[in-house]
C-alpha cells in the first residue's frame, strides 16, 4: 500500500477511513473516471487484499444518473450487487463517463473463501461522505461510506 507521501506523488490511489459501524472509501486519479476506478479497488480492499484477486473475468456494468455523486452511489452499488449475485471479488476496472453514463468493465475472479478470506460484505454504498469533485491540486476525488 502506498504512503500519502508516495501516493500524492502518483496523483492516484486509494484509502480506507473509519465511519462507525461502516466503512469509509476514498480514490484519487487525474481524472474523475481513475478516481471512480481508485474507489472500486478500494472497496475490494475493504473485503480483502486486492493483490490476491486475479483479473480472469471481465464483467461489463452500466450506471446512469443526473450527477456525479449519485453516479458514484450507483457504481459502487452495481459493483457490490455484481460481487453478491455472481459470487466474485474484482481487482481491476475501467471506467468510461459521458453525459451522466458510465460504462466499465470489471475484472476478477469467483470468490474463494479461504484464499480471499473476506473481512466483510458490503451491503450498500450510502450518501455519507459522498464526495465527488476536483481538488486545488488538479486531483480528483470519489468518497463514500459503504454500509457492511
Amino acid at each position: 500500500m502506498l504512503t500519502t507521501l508516495e501516493r500524492n506523488r502518483a496523483r492516484e490511489g486509494f484509502e480506507l477511513f473509519p465511519h462507525e459501524a461502516d466503512i469509509g472509501l476514498r480514490g484519487w486519479g487525474p481524472s474523475m473516471e481513475k478516481a471512480f476506478e481508485e474507489i472500486a479497488l478500494a472497496l475490494t480492499s475493504a473485503i480483502t487484499d486486492p493483490r490476491h484477486v486475479e483479473p480472469r473475468e471481465p464483467v461489463s456494468i452500466r450506471c446512469e444518473a443526473t450527477d456525479d455523486q449519485l453516479l458514484l452511489v450507483d457504481w459502487l452499488n452495481a459493483l457490490i450487487y455484481e460481487m453478491a449475485t455472481l459470487r466474485m471479488l474484482f481487482s481491476r476496472f475501467t471506467v468510461h463517463i459521458e453525459d451522466g453514463v458510465l460504462q466499465a468493465t470489471a475484472w476478477g475472479e469467483p470468490l474463494d473463501t479461504e484464499r480471499h478470506a473476506p473481512a466483510v460484505e458490503p451491503k450498500g454504498a450510502t450518501f455519507t461522505g459522498l464526495r465527488v469533485e476536483k481538488e486545488r491540486d488538479g486531483r480528483w476525488l470519489a468518497q463514500c461510506v459503504v454500509d457492511v
